[in-house]
């Protein structure tokens, strides 16, 4: 099932701007899963781009971070998938600044993700 964060403004006129987005994954099952991420970002010259498009295989009973630069853009989309539907895995993306910090404001747990049909790239 794919999920999207929405566009997450990401300027620093209304607080810290984070650089790095970390999209965090956890199976709680013993059935390995893909994992398919795709990071699009919005900056003063592009319209909506996508910036990332990473795929991983993700073991049963275990977790796994992946982090993606996103310094300058003026917004945000992390769109997320699990292929697999007999595993169960816990998804969550955090926004950190330049010096590793959580930026309040850019954290987007599973529950609070938007539930989209499928992936912008899907064809």
């Amino acid at each position: 099932m794919p999920y999207s964060t929405g566009l997450i403004t990401n300027t620093r006129a209304l607080g810290t701007a984070a650089s790095t987005v970390f999209v965090n994954a956890r199976n709680i099952t013993n059935v390995e899963a893909l994992i398919i991420i795709e990071v699009y970002v919005v900056s003063d010259s592009m319209p909506l781009t996508l910036a990332y498009l990473s795929g991983f295989m993700l073991a049963g009973k275990s977790g796994d971070k992946r982090e993606f630069f996103i310094g300058g853009d003026s917004a945000y989309e992390v769109q997320l998938s699990v292929i697999n539907p007999l595993t169960e895995v816990v998804l969550s993306t955090f926004g950190v600044d330049e010096f590793g910090n959580l930026v309040d404001g850019h954290r987007v747990l599973q529950e609070e993700m938007t539930v989209i049909s499928l992936l912008s790239t899907t064809p």
